[in-house]
């Protein structure tokens, strides 16, 4: 088999391999995404128990990099504080490596097994959760076939006559070593995936032993970079903890290669077989990371807090880099994108608000209240952005797919600034009132609102994504949706009625809160799904009315 014909296998099994981790990755956040991410805001009350939570994040996800990411959010929303943030991607480091050492068990067997088990699953029903878990699952079977392939692709190597010569050279030039897997971890932009494959080409002899731990530390500095390059234009606090985590997982790294250097360790020491000692090498060093790390994580936090937080520093308005490129209104196509792109934006944010705002019906936080109410005045301003960069494209310059595009975008664009307004003025004018008159909803009633809660933000991210996906089944299951908060609504508001006439004392006080919010709620839903409405429309799956056409007498 010539070289070429090698390097397109290979390269193929490595790219089923990365695609059917994220296929896993994001059919997780998709099904369970709210609770995870609920479950680890309610876990980080200290350094220790977020870092516990940051492991059983990772391993769910499969990726400390998407760990960092929704980490900096909650930084950015305050809803962490910095140091706390640290150890919970340090926690995460060390899941992502636990992952590794799990998948390189032998579950050949379950290939065929999970392949069929998800293919049934997501055809089956129409569920939106119930289609996750065939999404996980067929992720899973890919990403088991993926090892396979990769070890199947990289037999023919072992006769090779040129890696011999660059492993040979590489194992007397560590530096170049740790450089190169460094990059490849950046490329991969997952260190799951780049120990996976270096496991792969130790299991065939092909990695020398000298190698194995210089190309582990360096891809072990190349995944921490990642998610400090992703967020180098988010606001300060987000950049804090991966930020914080490159510089100690990177001084580590580079102490324990200078170590190396001294020692000489040999990588039997860990296993005799050498794809066994590249997983346990990195295992090791991941929580070598978070033992050492974790006491400094506070200090570091602190550290790159006031690096960040110049006295110069400008105003978010002047920081935040807009997609609304004037030089681009030539071209309608891209001005639109750009213009989408904005509204992402605005989703972001305003998903923010809507997680915030019931952490204030729950606990007043004076500080979370001046957020909400800053979001919400930046949400306004890139609306009104978006709103005069559409009117400034040229209507003569739009065929009629993306005139209707430019309707869709400005629609989206103003019903997500209405339901923004309804969080902010509404919302937050009940749950101060809640937090002055120092009343609380009955345990029922809570629960009631919280469900409903549950359901509204998840339609807003099915909402949200349609901007992009353009997925008519998504949009349908939206709509169907809407159904279900209506009767979520009336069912909430009878059972409240029966708690009165029972007496229930915290209902008598909660009364109105309750009914406003729930109707609040039921709003910002049905803003949220009309944004699927066009795109029904144009399919012809969107009745004109819904009236009852009767004959006229």
């Amino acid at each position: 088999m010539s070289g070429i014909v090698v390097f397109i296998h290979l390269a193929g099994a490595v790219a089923l391999l990365l695609w059917a981790t994220r296929m896993v990755r994001t059919g997780i956040e998709r099904a369970y995404g709210k609770f995870l991410k609920t479950r680890l805001r309610s876990a980080v009350s200290n350094r220790a128990s977020a870092a516990v939570a940051g492991f059983f994040l990772a391993v769910a996800l499969q990726s400390a990099t998407a760990v960092a990411l929704i980490i900096s959010s909650f930084s950015a929303a305050g809803y962490v504080v910095p140091a706390i943030g640290v150890a919970t991607l340090l926690g995460a480091d060390l899941g992502s490596a636990f992952v590794v050492r799990v998948l390189r068990y032998d579950l050949s067997l379950l290939v065929p097994i999970l392949l069929l088990a998800g293919t049934i699953a997501f055809r089956t029903d129409e569920a939106r959760g119930l289609r996750q878990i065939g999404r996980i699952l067929f992720g899973l079977g890919l990403l088991l076939l993926s090892l396979q392939l990769i070890g199947e692709a990289s037999e023919p190597l072992r006769s090779s006559k040129v890696l011999p010569i660059l492993f040979d050279y590489l194992a007397t030039d560590w530096i170049s070593a740790f450089a190169l897997a460094a990059l490849l971890a950046w490329s991969f932009h997952s260190s799951v995936a780049a120990i996976l494959l270096v496991a792969s080409f130790a299991d065939k002899n092909l990695l020398p032993d000298a190698l194995i731990i210089p190309v582990v530390l360096g891809i072990n500095f190349g995944a921490a970079i990642v998610a400090a390059m992703l967020t180098k234009n988010a606001e300060p606090n987000a950049r804090v903890a991966p930020l914080a985590n490159v510089m100690i997982r990177g001084a580590l790294t580079l102490a324990a290669l200078l170590g190396q250097f001294a020692v000489m360790l040999d990588p039997a020491v860990f296993s005799a077989q050498p794809g066994e000692s590249v997983v346990l090498v990195h295992l090791s060093m991941n929580l070598a990371v978070l033992l050492i790390g974790l006491p400094f994580a506070g200090a570091i936090a602190r550290l790159l807090e006031g690096a960040l937080s110049t006295p110069g520093e400008q105003s978010p308005r002047t920081e935040r880099l807009s997609a609304l490129n004037g030089n681009d209104l030539s071209n309608p196509q891209q001005a639109l994108s750009n213009a989408t792109r904005e509204v992402l934006t605005v989703c972001d944010k305003t998903e923010f608000m809507l997680n915030g705002i019931f952490e204030l019906y729950e606990h007043w936080d004076q500080k979370k209240m001046e957020r909400i109410q800053a979001l919400d005045d930046e949400i306004d301003r890139i609306h009104n952005d978006i709103k005069f960069y559409l009117a400034r494209i040229s209507e003569a310059a739009l065929d009629e797919e993306r005139a209707a595009l430019f309707q869709n975008i400005l629609g989206a664009t103003i019903k997500i600034e209405q339901a923004a307004d309804i969080i902010s003025e509404s919302m937050l004018t009940r749950a101060r009132k809640k937090n002055e008159r120092n009343i609380a909803f009955s345990p029922e009633g809570w629960t009631e609102i919280t469900a409903m809660h549950g359901e509204v933000v998840q339609n807003a991210r099915l909402a949200f994504n349609l901007l992009l996906s353009r997925d008519v089944a998504q949009a349908r299951h939206l709509v169907a949706r809407k159904e279900a908060i209506r009767q979520l609504v009336k069912s909430s508001e009878e059972s409240h009625l029966q708690r009165l006439r029972r007496g229930n004392s915290a209902s008598f006080e909660t009364s109105s809160l309750h009914i406003d919010t729930m109707r609040d709620l039921k709003e910002i839903n049905s803003l949220f799904v009309s944004i699927a409405y066009p795109l029904l429309e144009g399919e012809g799956l969107l009745h004109r009315s819904r009236l009852v056409q009767v004959a006229d007498f």
